[in-house]
C-alpha cells in the first residue's frame, strides 16, 4: 500500500509477484521454509479440532471486535432490526389485547375523528396503532427516540409503560455495545503498525570487529511511539536431550541499538543489531547456511504506545535464512540540509558491500588470526566546517 503511493520503493516493502519471478526461483520459493510470522506481522497459524467454542462467547464483546467487516456490519444491522420487530410485536400484541386493534370501534377511539358521546371514552394503549405496521413504526419511534408525535402511549395500560421502559433500556445496551465494537474495530493497534516499516532483508556484518546482525525500522509519521521497545526472537526445530522435539522453539536474544537496551527513540530510522557471541542462537551461522533450505527464522517485534491516541501497538516482521545478507551493511539515509535532518527513505533497504570473514562466529573467536587478514573498509570522514574568526583587536608595535 505505500508502495503505491509512492512512499517507498516496492522492491523494500512488498515481495515479488509469482508471475515476475523465473521458474527456478518459483520452484524454490515452494520448497522454502513455511512462515511462522509473515513479513506484513500477520501470524501463520492456523487453530484446528477447538473443542470448547463456548470460550468465544464468554467475551462477545472480543468476538464482535475481531470479527471481519462484512460480519460486523451484519450483525450490527440485524441487532437493531430484531429489537424493532420484536418489540413491534410486543406492541401489537398489546394493542390487540387492550382492543385498539377493533375496527368497529376505531371511530370511537380515534380522537382525530372528533366522535362524541360514552363511546369516546374509549381511550387506547397506544394512539393511532391500527396494524402491525404502525406498532413496528411506533418501536422505532420509541427505541431511537425520534418521536413523530403521532403516536405515544397513555396512562389507561401499565404493561405498555412497563415495555416503554424495558425497550428504552435494552435500546441503550444494544447502542452502547454496537457502537463500541465499532470504534474499536475503526481505532485498532494494527492500524498504527502500517506506518512502522523494516527493512525487507537483514544483513550480518562487522561491527568493531564482532560478527552482528542488523536490520532497519523506521517510523513513516511525525506522531512519536512513546516507550518504544523492540525484541528479536528464533524460531527454529529442536530436540531436547530426553528426544522431545519443538517444531516451533521460541529463543530470546540479545538486541542491542545505539540508545541502549530494548527502548529506542524513534525519530529516524535506526539500525538495530545483535552482536552474535557465544550466548547468540546465531553462534553457528555461517554463510553456507543462509539458504531457503535452513531451519531459521528470525522474528522482530517492535512495541509502544501511539503518541496521539495512548493505544498499545505492535509491528512485526520476520527473517528467512535467505533474506538474511552476509557481508553487508545499510547505506546511509540521514543528512543535515538546510539546518534540520532528512531521510531519504528510498534508500531504506539499500545494502553495500563490505569486507567479512566466511566463518562463523564461534570460528573468528577462536582465531584471532583471521581478521588480520581482512582488509579494512575505508572509515567515513566528517567534514567540518571551518569557521575564520576575525580578530577584534590587533596588537601593533609602537614605533621607537
Amino acid at each position: 500500500m505505500l508502495s503505491r503511493k509512492g512512499i517507498i520503493p516496492e522492491e523494500y516493502v512488498l515481495t515479488r509477484l509469482a508471475e515476475d519471478v523465473p521458474d527456478h526461483a518459483r520452484y524454490r520459493a515452494r520448497e522454502r521454509r513455511a512462515r511462522f510470522v509473515g513479513k506484513n506481522g500477520a501470524c501463520n497459524v492456523a487453530h484446528k479440532n477447538i473443542r470448547e467454542q463456548g470460550r468465544f462467547l464468554q467475551d462477545v464483546f472480543t468476538t464482535l471486535v475481531d470479527l471481519k467487516w462484512p460480519h460486523t456490519l451484519l450483525i450490527f444491522t440485524m441487532s437493531f432490526l430484531c429489537s424493532w420487530l420484536l418489540f413491534g410485536m410486543v406492541w401489537w400484541l398489546i394493542a390487540f389485547a387492550h382492543g385498539d386493534l377493533d375496527h368497529s370501534t376505531r371511530l370511537q377511539r380515534d380522537p382525530a375523528e372528533g366522535t362524541a358521546g360514552p363511546a369516546a371514552a374509549f381511550v387506547p394503549c397506544v394512539t393511532s396503532i391500527h396494524s402491525f405496521t404502525s406498532a413496528f413504526l411506533f418501536s422505532i419511534e420509541v427505541q431511537v427516540t425520534i418521536g413523530f408525535g403521532g403516536r405515544m402511549v397513555t396512562e389507561e395500560c401499565p404493561a405498555a409503560i412497563l415495555v416503554l421502559i424495558v425497550q428504552n433500556i435494552v435500546g441503550l445496551v444494544i447502542n452502547a455495545i454496537m457502537l463500541g465494537c465499532i470504534f474499536m474495530k475503526t481505532s485498532q493497534a494494527h492500524r498504527r503498525a502500517e506506518t512502522l516499516i523494516f527493512s525487507k532483508h537483514a544483513v550480518i556484518a562487522l561491527r568493531e570487529g564482532r560478527l552482528c546482525f542488523m536490520l532497519r525500522v523506521g517510523d513513516l509519521r511525525k506522531s512519536m511511539i512513546i516507550s518504544a521497545t523492540i525484541r528479536m526472537q528464533v524460531v527454529k526445530k529442536t530436540a531436547s536431550l530426553e528426544g522431545e522435539v519443538v517444531p516451533l522453539n521460541q529463543i530470546d536474544i540479545q538486541m542491542e541499538n545505539p540508545v541502549g537496551g530494548n527502548s529506542i527513540f524513534l525519530v529516524s530510522p535506526l539500525i538495530i543489531y545483535h552482536v552474535i557471541d557465544k550466548n547468540s542462537p546465531l553462534y553457528d551461522i555461517s554463510p553456507m547456511n543462509l539458504h531457503h533450505h535452513e531451519d531459521l527464522e528470525i522474528i522482530v517485534i517492535l512495541e509502544g504506545v501511539v503518541e496521539t491516541t495512548g493505544i498499545t501497538t505492535q509491528a512485526r516482521t520476520s527473517y528467512l535464512a535467505d533474506e538474511i545478507l552476509w557481508g553487508q551493511r545499510f547505506v546511509p539515509i540521514v543528512a543535515e540540509e538546510d539546518g534540520r535532518y532528512s531521510v531519504d527513505y528510498s534508500k531504506f533497504g539499500n545494502t553495500v558491500k563490505v569486507p567479512t570473514p566466511s566463518c562463523t562466529a564461534r570460528q573468528l573467536e577462536e582465531d584471532k588470526s583471521i581478521m588480520d587478514t581482512m582488509p579494512l573498509s575505508p572509515k567515513g570522514t566528517i567534514r567540518k566546517r571551518s569557521v575564520k574568526l576575525k580578530p577584534k583587536f590587533t596588537i601593533s608595535e609602537e614605533p621607537s
